[in-house]
């Protein structure tokens, strides 16, 4: 898929390195669970790619179209835990802190609402984050995505009392023809 501004893409061996350099960002992680290793990082990217294969759709590289640049992912995935609202496909976005603010996370989960509600022939997909990561909820809900609180839970492999347990989810319909 393209965009103005980024191509979204399968992954590469040479997305791994820069994909790395974000997951040990703590401005990235903050709301992740803090700075992976390279080791977990890499087994993330090889996770995440293998999914393409197994539910033709996944968490797309987001490369700058400008720079070439590897800035982060935008996609589709199932969470593989137990919740009131699952199973279902959530949309997600992890990019360099130096790539925040620019709109980009909005643009490319834009194409991938589309390609998930048209190619996938998805009904609804979701959304969900911590209460305080602002930024990720503002994206939610530029895409249309809506937040009601009765929605919101516990995340199941998050331990009791962590601070990052509590999530609230943001849902979006397939639109009417």
């Amino acid at each position: 898929m393209e965009t103005a501004r980024l191509l979204l893409r399968r992954w590469r061996p040479h997305d791994r390195a820069p994909f790395a350099a974000l997951n040990a960002d703590p401005r990235v992680t903050e709301f992740l669970g803090g700075p992976m290793t390279r080791e977990a990082s890499d087994a993330m990217a090889e996770r995440v790619d293998r999914e393409f294969d197994r539910l033709g759709f996944g968490l797309y590289v987001a490369e700058h179209k400008t720079t070439g640049e590897t800035i982060g992912y935008i996609g589709l995935s199932v969470p593989t835990f137990e919740a009131h609202f699952t199973p279902c496909v959530e949309i997600g976005w992890r990019l360099a802190a130096d790539y925040w603010g620019q709109g980009l996370a909005t643009e490319g989960a834009r194409a991938v609402l589309e390609h998930g509600f048209s190619a996938c022939g998805l009904e609804e997909i979701v959304s969900f984050t911590v209460p305080a990561n602002v930024r990720s909820r503002r994206v939610m809900e530029k895409l249309g995505l809506t937040h009601n609180p009765a929605d919101d839970f516990d995340h199941p492999r998050i331990p009791e009392g962590h601070p990052l347990r509590r999530h609230v989810l943001y849902r979006i319909s397939r639109p009417k023809p």
